[in-house]
């Protein structure tokens, strides 16, 4: 966990979320799915003027109308109580009545137009003898307000079918213009500024667009738990305002730099400056972005003024680079690290160490005879497995443990910031892509390995963030590297299946099989890891 000690910003105590329930109806339309939506008063305290499904908070006697509601066996109490909500704000708001009579039929005109919807609901219902179709409801997402927002709420979405032969009549006082729109449709009006939404709406909208009847997207709902759950994060790009999700690549940066969810955060590449991530972790990218790179190589300069500083992966060799990480550091760097020797992350080691006074040692792997001329390297310290090194000054340390990663390179390592559950990963996880396992020098068997050995030291030193060699910081560690090995194991699969399909085939032969969702300009690089998993998968057949 990182040290309170370390954060960039004093922390604030985010507002407490308010239940709430929100309900998508849904019918059938001549050219696909509909949704129902509603414009919000330009005068709400929540969202004014934007397009939303009919929603609000949940009332005590919401809780309170159970016996008046049909239930499915595995519907529990509280999405009971959250579907009993849902249907009174959408009468409340829209005048559709999700209910029917105890016998089974239908509610009709004359029952929605007696009930008051200004009156309570509940009561009225049980007046008139009516069952809330609470079993017809059912949960697709829960949504969590961001934390930056003053006024938050903890809101399942629900979806339900519309009922046939009833009308939406907006209530002209919280919901204006109801109109039924295809999610597509939306999302274009939204992008062609003529139809507000925010981001809940509009990442809704953008899962519900890929289903084509309310069957599937009723049957996708049908296991009583939610298809995704997200408690949004916000930042800044280009100095504009921006939101994500917590499978999106920025999130987990966020996430390290404003626990608390304030919006402080700027999330453009940097090669110019230094992004400070903690007081003791900065960032400077150095300026070789291109298809093998993403953005460039992330240097990282850990420590403080105190300490003094390591460099990590001074990146290749570009003199403003160097210039810039040297700068960073106030001239103090005590140890350069090198995670592996490629070409865009051990070059500029030398370069940074001669512009120091007093010479900081490098230190790392020494490359294997298979990496490739361009990949040699030689430290002046070998870096050992467990290896710790420690920043100390006023009262202040920083301990980096090295943990021997092979598999990307025979000489990868990785290194752990012990008080603040960091792990610097290098090529072997990153953020937005899968890394290349290039024999010789590259073993996928090896690299499988290490991501195991990585697992087990997520759990040994709480390690809540991953900062990679390129892209942004990872959050849920254990998650995302269980995915690279999943991702692993299944590209090893398709391998198998091409292999046998073409037996005695080619790398050129199995690329186009094994590799058909990766775009075709790709596949040179992708014939790199094609190899070591078939070279994997040779050495298993063997010893099997």
């Amino acid at each position: 966990m990182v040290r309170a000690s370390q954060l960039l910003h004093p922390q604030r105590e985010p507002a407490v979320p308010r239940p709430a329930a929100t309900v998508l109806l849904l019918r059938d339309g001549s050219g696909g799915l509909e949704v129902l939506m509603t414009r919000r008063s330009a005068t709400a305290s929540f969202a004014p003027g934007a397009y939303v499904f009919p929603g609000g908070a949940i009332d005590a006697a919401d809780a309170q109308a159970h016996e008046i509601a049909a239930r499915r066996p595995t519907q529990k109490d509280e999405p009971l109580t959250q579907a009993i909500a849902a249907i009174r704000e959408s009468f409340e708001e829209l005048g559709v009545l999700l209910a029917r009579h105890r016998d089974g039929t239908p509610v009709t005109g004359e029952d929605v137009h007696a009930l008051d919807r200004h009156a309570p609901f509940a009561a009225q219902c049980r007046e008139r003898g009516l069952m809330l179709a609470a079993d017809q409801v059912f949960v697709l997402a829960h949504w969590i307000t961001d934390r930056d927002l003053p006024r938050r709420f903890d809101v399942p979405f629900l979806v339900a079918r519309m009922p046939q032969g009833q009308s939406p009549v907006a209530d002209e006082a919280e919901q204006f213009e109801p109109v039924w729109v295809r999610p597509a449709d939306a999302l274009a009006r939204h992008q062609a500024g003529q139809f507000f939404m925010i981001f809940p709406t509009i990442r809704t909208l953008e899962r519900l667009e890929k289903f084509e009847t309310v069957d599937a997207v009723l049957a996708a709902c049908a296991t009583e738990q939610p298809l995704w759950t997200s408690c949004p994060r916000a930042g800044f790009l280009q100095g504009a305002e921006a939101r994500f999700m917590e499978h999106e690549m920025p999130y987990g940066e966020l996430a390290l730099v404003c626990p608390d969810g304030q919006m402080l955060h700027h999330l453009d590449w940097r090669t110019d400056q230094p992004v400070a991530l903690l007081k003791n972790v900065m960032r400077l990218t150095a300026p070789n972005p291109g298809v093998m790179t993403g953005p460039g190589t992330n240097s990282y300069i850990v420590g403080d003024p105190d300490t003094g500083y390591i460099v990590v992966d001074p990146g290749p060799d570009e003199p403003g680079h160097q210039q810039r990480l040297w700068r960073a550091a106030g001239g103090d760097i005590r140890l350069i690290v090198c995670t592996h020797s490629h070409a865009d992350h051990s070059p500029g080691a030398r370069p940074l160490q001669a512009l120091c006074k007093t010479k900081p040692p490098i230190l790392g792997l020494s490359s294997a005879p298979t990496a490739r001329p361009a990949s040699e390297f030689t430290p002046d310290r070998v870096l050992a497995d467990g290896e710790v090194l420690t920043l100390t000054g006023n009262g202040t340390t920083h301990r980096v443990q090295a943990i021997h990663t092979p598999g990307h390179a025979a000489n990868h390592l990785c290194l752990v910031l012990l008080e603040d559950g960091l792990l610097l990963s290098g090529d072997h996880v990153l953020n937005g892509s899968t890394t290349v396992v290039d024999p010789p020098d590259g073993d996928m068997t090896a690299y499988l390995e290490s991501l195991d050995r990585l697992a087990a030291a997520c759990d040994e030193h709480r390690i809540d963030f991953i900062l990679p060699a390129h892209g942004h910081v990872l959050g849920y560690p254990k998650k995302a590297i269980g995915m690279l090995k999943a991702h692993r194991l299944q590209r090893e699969a398709r391998v198998v299946a091409a292999m046998r399909a073409r037996p005695g085939g080619t790398l050129e032969d199995w690329v186009e099989l094994a590799y058909a969702d990766v775009p075709q300009r790709l596949w040179p690089v992708a014939k790199r890891s094609l190899l070591a998993h078939v070279q994997r998968i040779e050495a298993l057949q063997l010893a099997g």
